[in-house]
Parts: structure tokens; sequence; C-alpha cells
């Protein structure tokens, strides 16, 4: 049954309502035109482009071999996306474990939190991972400022899934994808960009160089994980049933606020958000809201059939019958992700909290 929309009323809900707006935002800065400016820049346009031709009539033609009505799988736009994260993850971002020395580049150790310099916290940092040179004879201190705004990480081309996450999302609408930030309550962060093909909404993780694989963190990296929001220019989404398929293996209690308050929450920013649009595209979007909450509620449908079908007649646990490749997380280091609890089946802990180096 829908359910219907109450207000927040008591602290925890008030708390979460207030964390959501504020994580709504980021998004929004997506839209700066001189940032979209400076974001192509950086990217190798002839390069994106024409590996995104070369995959595009090659699924035509894939399409065309099947039958006269059969449409490609993935549009020339989807292509472009592909191609910008294959780009990004090989070649312009770096991944950092803990930051080389800067004095002579030998590894270093976490020593703590730092606030931020007025400089750091002018760019977007609101906190600073200080780190100690491992070398006997140096013991340099490095800092590393978690930088949050994107003109920035333009600049420095590196971090971890936040940063990942943010420059990705506005290189994407750069290059003219419609954009989602999706944040989990469990310490994570990635993509999302709507196929005009497809007509739904595709889960894009840079640090992983991960596409249309919403399942890789339940069953890839043995990940639990309670709330999952989608943010975008255009509102917000509780996408937590695309990503957690079975919730009695992979959920964690949802206690931060009832579930009619999260949809007022949700409801809320979207109202905020697209107070400004035309009647056509509010039309447009209501539309695509409707449509997206029949796929979630699919995936709800089809994790019960799975279940009811797990026992064959004889008894036994029958095969999934899922033959897509879920793999573990290849980000950080072994260490890192078995801190988190995010290396798969090879994590000695899967429900430990997540290190204090996060996202």
């Amino acid at each position: 049954m829908p359910k219907v929309p109450s207000p927040p009323q008591d602290p925890g809900s008030l708390r979460f309502r207030n964390q959501l707006l504020t994580l709504s935002v980021g998004p929004t800065k997506y839209e700066n035109p001189g940032l979209l400016d400076e974001a192509l820049a950086v990217i190798p346009l002839d390069r994106v482009y024409g590996d995104a031709e070369d995959e595009s009539q090659l699924l035509q033609a894939q399409a065309a071999s099947i039958g006269p009505n059969v449409k490609p799988q993935w549009g020339y736009q989807d292509c472009v996306i592909r191609a910008l994260l294959k780009w990004f993850k090989r070649t312009f971002f770096t991944f950092v474990n803990n930051p080389p020395c800067p004095v002579c580049a030998a590894p270093t150790v976490a020593q703590g939190m730092a606030p931020p310099s007025p400089d750091e916290s002018a760019r977007g940092a609101a906190r600073v991972e200080m780190y100690r040179c491992s070398a006997n004879d140096c013991q340099a201190l490095e800092r590393f400022p978690r930088y949050g705004d994107v003109w920035t990480l333009l600049q420095t081309r590196r971090g971890r899934c936040g940063e990942w996450a943010n420059c990705f999302s506005m290189l994407c609408r750069a290059v003219g994808g419609r954009v989602r930030w999706v944040w989990n309550a469990e310490d994570h962060v990635w993509t999302e960009v709507y196929s005009e093909q497809q007509k739904r909404w595709i889960h894009v993780d840079a640090c992983e160089e991960a596409w249309d694989n919403p399942r890789l963190y339940t069953e890839g990296w043995g990940k639990k994980m309670s709330y999952v929001i989608a943010f975008s220019a255009e509102g917000a989404t509780d996408v937590t049933r695309r990503y957690v398929r079975d919730a009695s293996k992979h959920g964690v209690d949802r206690n931060r606020c009832p579930e009619e308050v999260l949809v007022w929450i949700t409801d809320e920013i979207k109202k905020l958000r697209r107070e400004n649009l035309g009647k056509e595209d509010r039309r447009r979007l209501i539309m695509e809201d409707h449509r997206e909450e029949k796929e979630l509620r699919g995936y709800v449908v089809q994790a019960l059939a799975a279940e009811m079908g797990r026992i064959n007649l004889s008894g036994q646990p029958s095969s999934p019958g899922d033959d897509q490749k879920i793999p573990a997380r290849v980000s950080g280091s072994q260490a890192w992700r078995e801190a988190r609890g995010e290396a798969g089946n090879r994590s000695p802990e899967r429900n430990r909290r997540p290190s204090r180096e996060g996202h």
C-alpha cells in the first residue's frame, strides 16, 4: 500500500530531515554554467565522443542483426557516459589510501584528524586527515584535506569515494547527462545517470568503473545498507530497493524516521527543486516518478518470487538463476576494504562499522 506522507515531529526525524536537506544542495551546484565550462575543458572530448560513437555503431549493428525492429541496448548518450567512465577511472582520477610523503615519497601512517585551514575550508574541506612519513630519517607530516568543492577536485584529481562521485557526477552533467548523486547511510556515495534509451536511472560507480550493476554493494562487497537516497537538481528519491534486493540478508534497520516521514521529506525536496519549472517539465518528472516507483516495487516482487523459488520440489536449495557477475570491491587497499566490511566473502567482519577514513 502507498504510504501517506507525514511531516517530521520527533527530534530524530527532524535531524534526519535537516541532514537530507543539506545533502540535497550538492547536486544543484552541477548546474553552474561556469563550472560546467571548466569541466568540459579537462575532458578529452574527441576521445570520449569517438569511443562513444564506435560503441554506439557496434550496438546498432548488433541490434540490426537480431531484427529490423530491435533497439540497441544503449543509446548514444549512454555510450558517452560509458566512455567518460572509462577515461575517468583509468586516466583522470586517483584513489588515495594513505597519501605518499610530500618530501621523500615514502608511505605514510595515519595520525588522526585536524581542523581545516581557512584556505582548505574555502575549498569545501570539512575535515583534514593527518599522515606522518614512515621513514625514520624523514617523519614529515602530510595533510589530506577532504575537499568537497568540485572545481578544486578538477585540480587535485584525487580522493576516495566522496571525491570520485562528486567530480564524476559533475563531469557527466557537463557532457549533457541527467545526473543523480547517490548517498548511502553506511558511508558510500556514487552516481546515477538517466538513460533515455531505457527510460530509467542507471547505476554508475566511478571508483569501480561499474555500470548498471546496483547489486554490486550487497552481493559483491557484502555490504549491508539501510538508506540509499538519490539527489539531483530535480529532487530526491529513496532508491534503497534498487540496491538492497533482499532486505532480510542485506538490509539494516531503518530507524532514523518512520517511513511515512521519509516520503514526506523526499516530497518536500522535490517540491523545492521543481517549484520554478514549467508545467510540462513538472508533468514529465511526475510521470518519471511513477515509472520509477513501478520499477522499485518490481524489485520487491522479484525478491519474493526468488525466495519462494529457492526451495525446489525435492526440498533442496535451487540456484539463484542470475548469471550477472557481481564482483568484489576493487578500489582501496585490501586492509581498508576489510576495515569497512566491503571486501566481499573475504571480509573477516561483514558488519563492521566503516573506518574513520570514510568515503
